[in-house]
């Protein structure tokens, strides 16, 4: 016999595991403990156009989406006709590179990727540029360098220094004036910053807006503070990125470049969906093992469709028989069979609550008589039980046939329940109501729709669905609750009630003089010996007045 400690010890570890699993879950793929939480997912398509020249070749190199904290990449795919595609790593930052040898009219390529909204994404892709040595010719150079001067006296760090440098270009318009008739304003900022030995970088940006076509890239300024960096818009000099804006190029390279071609032109199509919390971490686990990342999924989501389907109500019976567990344990509710209720349960989910009902009720009670016709014919165990069967098919086929005449279709799904489940309950049924008679039978009948009914509200809700659905630590967790209730050897609710008379019985009992309940005498006498000795606590009066009346006994 295994010791209660042991029990006790393994039954935690049972609930401890399943605990983690759920918190694992949670935590690394953000799957949501209750439905209906849902994630942004933008489909952000890129189409690069361009015009041969002439009859040679094309190669044509267009930058891949940055890395970048708020956003986890899902898919990409690209639509080319007559194109050879590949991703290639070109001066280490990636690119789809489409190859044709006779490229003929205006050609039309299509790039495209799937963008999670991820507050948990924290990788960049951004890396510290290179200081250049500024060689900008005179007088562009002079009227750099008064910038610079001016924004250094005003600024304390390099993030103070790029706004400062902003606005001193709006201070001074004519050397503004003078520098933007030979710089775009990105690159003239970047060059300043330089001058003031400060790391930056031009990068583009997408304003992901739904339902948007034909939009360009923007352009924003990286600057850097050792590791840590952040982004500025060059024309009002306000720091940061919006929620709604994809860094799409973050490096010194070209966005577009195109061999062989002319008048190349790429333009950006957006589209928001929003999708179950739970799926957005299934297509995160998928996005992950795509890359080849090394990581474990403890859900079934990663399995292949057929079998999500299977195992989405197989995991739904550990919840029926807890409910039957605490129903028939702890509570005391009989039924006819052990785990019979789970099983019509598992029916109810298929048909619905009032179909199922009438459909058991309906089929057990024609059952029963012809149950009881069967019984006197004195058949053996097999041959009767085997004719129950065919007489349940019989039923069924029945009930199926007659309400799908008359128009409702809801009738043929009787044909989801478990046709030998019913065959053994009509027959355990028929032989309680010989042996007991029909009090028994609708008790433990009454039991078991009531129990199965239980079992169908649990697992019909939305949250226990999505809850074994997504969590296999749960069923570690019922295990353990399942293990305590069957350690549990006190009395059922049920049985409560033969305590009643002995109850009533105390409640009327009186003293010997017949003329005060026992209860009322006891407490009177209690607020006495308050009244006597107030410093004095009941049980020490009672324990000074045992040893006097020891110490007496002793003198006699």
């Amino acid at each position: 016999m295994v010791s209660r400690g042991l029990f006790y010890i393994v039954t935690a570890i049972l609930f401890v595991t399943g605990l983690l699993f759920m918190i694992y879950q949670h935590v690394t793929f953000e799957v949501p403990f209750l439905p209906g939480d849902q994630r942004e997912v933008w489909s952000v398509e890129a189409k690069v156009e361009f015009d041969p020249t002439g009859n040679g070749a094309a190669t044509v190199d267009f930058s891949l989406p940055a890395v970048q904290p708020g956003f986890t990449q899902l898919s990409q795919s690209t639509a080319s006709v007559g194109f050879g595609t590949s991703y290639v790593m070109k001066q280490n930052n990636s690119y789809v590179e489409w190859t044709k040898r006779n490229p003929l009219g205006l050609q039309t390529l299509y790039y495209r990727a799937e963008f999670l909204r991820d507050d948990s994404a924290t990788a960049s892709s951004m890396t510290i540029p290179e200081l250049k040595q500024n060689t900008e010719p005179e007088p562009f150079a002079t009227a750099m360098r008064e910038i610079a001067d001016a924004a250094m006296q005003r600024s304390s760090n390099p993030f103070s220094f790029t706004v400062q440098t902003i606005d001193e270009l709006k201070r001074q318009p004519e050397i503004a004036s003078l520098l933007l008739s030979q710089y775009r304003r990105e690159e003239l900022i970047v060059h300043i910053l330089e001058l003031a030995k400060i790391p930056a970088r031009i990068v583009s940006v997408l304003d992901l807006e739904d339902a948007r076509r034909n939009r360009a890239l923007s352009s924003r300024i990286a600057v850097f503070d050792g590791q840590h960096y952040e982004i500025f818009d060059p024309q009002s000099g306000v720091s940061g990125v919006r929620d709604n804006q994809l860094i799409w190029k973050n490096h010194d390279g070209s966005l577009l470049d195109v061999q062989g071609g002319q008048n190349a032109h790429v333009s950006f199509s957006i589209l928001r969906n929003s999708v179950a919390a739970a799926q957005a971490g299934s297509l995160k686990v998928q996005a992950a093992l795509a890359a080849g990342e090394d990581i474990v999924s403890l859900s079934i989501a990663s399995l292949p469709l057929e079998e999500q389907s299977l195992f989405k109500n197989i995991l739904l019976l550990p919840i029926g028989v807890i409910i039957v567990v605490f129903l028939r344990i702890i509570i005391g509710v009989k039924t006819s069979g052990t785990f019979m209720p789970v099983l019509i349960a598992m029916a109810f989910l298929e048909t619905s609550l009032l179909v199922g009902l009438i459909g058991f009720v309906s089929i057990v009670a024609i059952g029963l008589v012809v149950r009881s016709w069967l019984s006197h014919l004195n058949l053996l165990l097999v041959a009767r039980i085997s004719a129950v069967i065919i007489t349940v098919i019989a039923i069924i086929g029945a009930i199926s046939l007659f309400t799908y005449k008359i128009g409702l279709t809801e009738g043929i799904k009787v044909t989801f329940f478990p046709m030998i489940i019913l065959s053994w309950t009509i027959e355990r049924m028929s032989i309680l109501w010989e042996e007991e008679g029909y009090k028994e039978v609708l008790k433990q009948g009454g039991g078991s729709l009531f129990v199965a009914v239980c079992a169908y509200l649990a697992m019909s809700s939305a949250a226990i669905q999505h809850l074994t659905f997504n969590f296999l630590g749960l069923q570690l967790i019922i295990l353990s609750l399942v293990l305590i209730m069957g350690n549990y050897t006190g009395f059922r609710l049920f049985e409560l009630k033969r305590f009643r008379p002995l109850s009533d019985k105390i409640k009327n009992q009186l003293n010997g003089d017949e003329k005060e309940l026992e209860a009322d005498r006891l407490k009177a006498e209690r607020q006495n010996i308050k009244k006597l000795f107030p410093d004095t606590r009941p049980r020490d009066y009672f324990r000074r007045d045992k040893e006097e009346y020891k110490s007496r006994q002793d003198k006699d």
